[in-house]
């Protein structure tokens, strides 16, 4: 329910924002360098190699250079608008993208950025980016929002949706993009949806899982196994490429946010109130725990070294 209402104060706020200014009144600045950018909300990560990079609010683009123990802010981040999510296809190229319909390329590991797409007219923010490869990306976002690039993000096209099964329009919240063994993509939406896509985001085919709130992630531990998660700790799985699907008990309420894939096919939740659901047995049961602290966790790496690090809405989590 928190997670809800953050999403509908999140959609007041960008109508009340729309009505308040004309597209005039809108304009691209840089983001600030500021001194608290580590505590500023973050709400994506990424390894860029043996970098990791951290996206947030007021265009923070934070790097870590020794697996997570010191963070600085990128050189260059010509926005200064909310930042969703970050992917890299190696270690120098990638994409991050926010509010504003922003799209952001980096060439360099994250140090400097470009604008590649915004749209000042109206504020669809996008939720989620996975770079297929150093060409393909695909970002998604607000009212069924979906946009395609295959020249490396020199140009984009957006995508039309199929309605889906039942509705009036395709108007889903497209929320997170994921992977699967066989490189298909799929993204987590609204109405307990999960959208597939067989070819780099051209085509979508929606998957049912008989659940009516949103999935906010999802993760594909093993081939064929997907994890859906999302509002007051709900999990569902599926062991058929997303034709049957169950409910898997979380043992919490808290809203799940991310999802990680750990070693052995072992997948990883978290979620508001501190929130950590492990699996080891490609997600058909899962063990919860709590932070002392209560963090809203908003994103994670899972690292190299068996460790996992973790972002919240209060910046980088330090234990």
């Amino acid at each position: 329910m928190m997670m809800k209402r953050l999403m509908a104060a999140l959609l007041a706020a960008v109508c009340s924002l729309a009505s308040a200014q004309a597209p005039s009144q809108l304009a691209i600045k840089p983001a600030l360098k500021v001194g608290y950018a580590a505590s500023a909300a973050i709400l994506g990560s990424a390894q860029a190699g043996s970098r990791l990079v951290a996206v947030g609010d007021h265009g923070v683009v934070l790097l870590s250079d020794d697996q997570g123990a010191h963070w600085r802010q990128a050189q260059t981040v010509p926005v200064r608008s909310m930042l969703t999510a970050v992917s890299f296809a190696d270690a120098k190229r990638g994409w991050a993208v926010g509010h504003w319909g922003v799209v952001l390329a980096t060439s360099d590991g994250g140090e400097n950025w470009a604008l590649q797409r915004s749209d000042l007219e109206t504020d669809r923010p996008l939720f989620s980016v996975q770079a297929l490869d150093a060409e393909h990306v695909v970002a998604v976002g607000l009212w069924s929002l979906v946009l395609t690039s295959s020249d490396a993000g020199k140009n984009w096209q957006e995508q039309a949706l199929d309605v889906p099964a039942g509705a009036k329009r395709a108007d889903l919240n497209l929320f997170s993009l994921f992977t699967d063994a066989q490189g298909r993509l799929f993204a987590a939406a609204e109405r307990g949806m999960l959208l597939r896509s067989d070819d780099r985001g051209q085509h979508w085919t929606y998957l049912a899982s008989g659940y009516k709130g949103s999935f906010w992630t999802g993760a594909s531990p093993a081939p064929g196994v997907l994890i859906a998660a999302g509002l007051r700790g709900s999990i569902y799985r599926s062991a058929d490429d997303g034709k049957t699907w169950h409910r898997i008990e979380s043992g919490s309420t808290a809203s799940i946010t991310a999802a990680l894939l750990l070693k052995d096919e072992g997948v990883e939740l978290l979620g508001l109130d501190g929130l950590r659901l492990q699996s080891h047995d490609r997600g058909e049961t899962f063990t919860a725990a709590s932070r002392k602290d209560r963090a809203e966790l908003t994103t994670g790496l899972a690292l190299a070294d068996g460790r996992e690090l973790l972002f919240s809405r209060s910046g980088v989590v330090r234990d």
